[in-house]
């Protein structure tokens, strides 16, 4: 049977009613993180780029939590309000994954959980 467990995360923004991520066995499922800051306040309002960068350094900072790294990273899932913001997106992702090109979608959506979010970025993880 499956063994499932919260992963305790620290450093980054509180969550209210869910978890930032979740094991199951050797598989991480992380949630959607966003520019928010260790205080949970907004990074780059309507800066998609200062957005991105925060996003991705949660979630890095999540994949640490759970004993992974981008390396471990199968599937990425990118939302986005604006289209004009995928160069910066891609340049940002390719910094963080270097070489390493999980499978990934991209959409982009009419808003996010609050109306001043650009980008929210989740992944699922396969720990070593």
């Amino acid at each position: 049977m499956a063994k499932a467990e919260m992963v305790p995360v620290s450093g980054i923004h509180q969550t209210t009613g869910y978890a930032h991520a979740w094991r199951v066995d050797n598989l991480v499922f992380i949630s959607g993180q966003v520019a928010l800051d260790p205080q949970g306040e907004l990074v780059g309002k309507g800066d998609m780029r200062a957005q991105a960068e925060q996003a991705f350094a949660n979630l890095q900072a999540v994949l640490a939590a759970s004993g992974a790294t981008v390396r471990d990273v199968v599937k990425l899932t990118t939302l986005c309000t604006e289209r004009s913001g995928i160069p910066a997106l891609r340049e940002i992702r390719q910094r963080v994954f270097g070489t390493h090109t999980p499978a990934s979608t991209l959409m982009i959506v009419a808003g996010l959980a609050s109306p001043d979010l650009l980008v929210e970025i989740e992944a699922v993880a396969v720990r070593p």
